[in-house]
């Protein structure tokens, strides 16, 4: 079952009596509800405005409600309208539902709104959230959406601004007397990651080195590994700007077991720069007898690689170049 069903089905922690519910206003959502299945969504988009008018103080159908609102109007392409029911449904975050139903739904919200491809809607969703959290006292969401708008930034290759919340996000992680709270290794490895992105991109080869030795010092920490490998890939690609080939095929073979851990598609990019850091050691050791990488060997993009290698280690000019006008 879904988060929404469950919740919907009783399963979710509520400080109210379930009997004391309106039963006119839970009939109301789940017949809006059933009819998102039906021809016309719009019909279901009416249905949930009525829940939220029912209710006559704010509470936690009219706030279901407008969840489910939100989604729709996105689908629907109602970018305006998704706005105004994304703000509506943030004020109820102040005190009329509770702390952990609030703080569920908007953490759904922001990971639904991920795939979104209009940077200026997910930028105006991003700040409206920051904006209410910050009314709340949400610091676990106010941190998770700020990550959300700096990787925007990143995106729109908007430095300034990045820079701008990465700041912020340093002030949150650290102590009364400015050093860093050693609790938040986490969070400061989030950090870090963004920031060694950023100096990758910039071509900032001496605060990337600095960056990177920060974030390997970083104890107490339980990162998900997609952040990991995005620190060991960019200290891969660091260490091959210093031609530190042996260093660099750690880091990327690192980042490649990360990126697998989380289901990454950049393994394969990882497993390729592995492959070029090998031939650039002119190492005779397979890459592949690993028993992580030994899957991806027959990958299409591998298997160009490692023909690109065998055609290097023969010496065969003729291959080579062919090999690389094929598989460009």
């Amino acid at each position: 079952m879904s988060d929404d069903e469950m919740e919907d089905y009783g399963f979710e922690y509520s400080d109210e009596d379930p009997e004391a519910e309106d039963v006119d206003i839970e009939n109301q959502y789940y017949n809006a509800k059933g009819m998102l299945e039906g021809e016309d969504p719009r019909d279901a988009a009416e249905g949930f405005k009525q829940v939220v008018d029912m209710e006559q103080d704010k509470g936690e159908w009219g706030f279901k409600a407008l969840k489910q609102l939100v989604k729709l109007h996105y689908k629907l392409g109602q970018y305006g309208k998704m706005m105004d029911s994304y703000r509506t449904m943030l004020s109820y975050a102040e005190g009329a539902v509770t702390k952990n139903a609030s703080e569920k739904k908007i953490n759904s919200l922001l990971d639904f709104m991920a795939g979104a491809s209009d940077m200026q809607v997910l930028q105006e969703f991003y700040e409206a959230t920051l904006k209410a959290l910050e009314k709340a006292k949400n610091d676990r969401l106010w941190f998770k959406t700020q990550l959300k708008l700096a990787n925007l930034w990143f995106k729109k290759q908007e430095y300034g601004r990045m820079s701008k919340i990465i700041r912020e996000l340093h002030k949150s992680c650290q102590r009364e007397d400015g050093s860093e709270d050693p609790k938040k290794g986490t969070q400061l490895l989030d950090i870090y990651a963004l920031e060694i992105q950023m100096a990758t991109e910039q071509r900032n080869n001496k605060r990337l080195k600095r960056l990177y030795q920060q974030a390997l010092t970083v104890k107490s920490a339980i990162p998900h590994p997609r952040i990991m490998g995005i620190i060991r890939e960019c200290g891969g690609k660091m260490h091959m700007h210093d031609q530190l080939w042996s260093d660099a095929a750690t880091d990327f073979f690192e980042a490649f077991k990360a990126y697998d851990e989380a289901g990454v598609g950049r393994r394969v990019q990882c497993l390729k720069y592995l492959v070029l850091a090998y031939m650039l050691m002119e190492s005779k050791v397979d890459p592949f007898d690993a028993q992580e990488a030994k899957p991806y060997k027959q990958d299409p993009e591998i298997v160009s690689m490692t023909n690109l290698v065998a055609a290097f280690q023969r010496n065969d000019i003729n291959d080579f170049e062919k090999i690389l006008r094929t598989n460009k």
